[in-house]
């Protein structure tokens, strides 16, 4: 169990829970949520304190699955410092060692929502994301209490991936990552999230919250890959490998 929670919020909490509707994950299941919402502005560190408790943010809405009949998803988190890339990430971090990063702030951009829109379209295109407007994009991505990273990543100039990051108090949250959907050889999404890994150390920060595993998910079991892990279980992190 460990111990590095942060500070208790002091502002009351609102928690609404939503109806029950079809999961986008599994096939034939229903999924339910709990929204946050506190009777006081959101700032960062009520943020911080839920993304700790297992909650995860799209836009604004703050949120943890909440199903009656299901617990397939399992909130992780990687410990920075303890990672060791494994045989198949130095092949990934090898294969992109010559991308350009850059680092922007959180606002529209016609480049990035045109790639966005791409890897929707071929990615997802079964589950209601398919054929965006801007005005969504922005809705999903961004939040105006909460300081949140567009990082670029460039292949010969060109733009092939775009990582959405959140600054935490004891970390960073992995919002969301899109990528040239073509470019299957470069594993682009791993590779986003190794940087991420790294960047985190190097901000020197603890943790790289992943939002959730779902293990009978095969889009998102990958997470698992990127072990020592943490998971979020009975309200505490334990070592997944427990």
């Amino acid at each position: 169990m460990h111990s590095d929670r942060p500070d208790f919020i002091t502002d009351k909490i609102t928690l609404f829970l939503s109806g029950e509707h079809p999961c986008s994950y599994l096939p034939g299941k229903f999924s339910q949520e709990i929204y946050a919402q506190p009777l006081t502005r959101f700032n960062n560190h009520i943020y911080s304190q839920l993304i700790y408790s297992g909650f995860r943010r799209s836009g604004e809405l703050v949120y943890r699955p909440h199903c009656k009949y299901c617990s397939a998803c399992i909130p992780v988190r990687i410990p920075v410092k303890d990672y060791k890339p494994r045989r198949s990430h130095r092949r990934i971090l090898k294969l992109n060692q010559n991308l350009e990063i850059t680092r922007c702030p959180a606002e529209f951009n016609t480049k990035h929502f045109e790639l966005y829109e791409r890897y929707v379209n071929v990615r997802h295109s079964d589950g209601g994301m398919d054929n965006p407007e801007p005005r969504e994009y922005m809705e999903m991505l961004t939040c105006h209490w909460t300081e949140t990273e567009f990082i670029e990543f460039r292949l010969n100039k060109e733009l092939v991936a775009v990582a959405v990051m959140d600054d935490l108090e004891d970390g960073y949250s992995a919002v969301y990552t899109f990528f040239e959907p073509t470019l299957t050889k470069f594993s682009l999404g791993n590779y986003a999230i190794l940087w991420q890994i790294a960047e985190t150390a190097r901000r020197e920060k603890k943790y790289l919250y992943l939002g959730y595993l779902i293990e009978s998910c095969q889009k998102m079991k990958y997470k698992k890959d990127f072990a020592p892990m943490e998971q979020y279980i009975d309200n505490r992190w334990e070592d997944l490998t427990n």
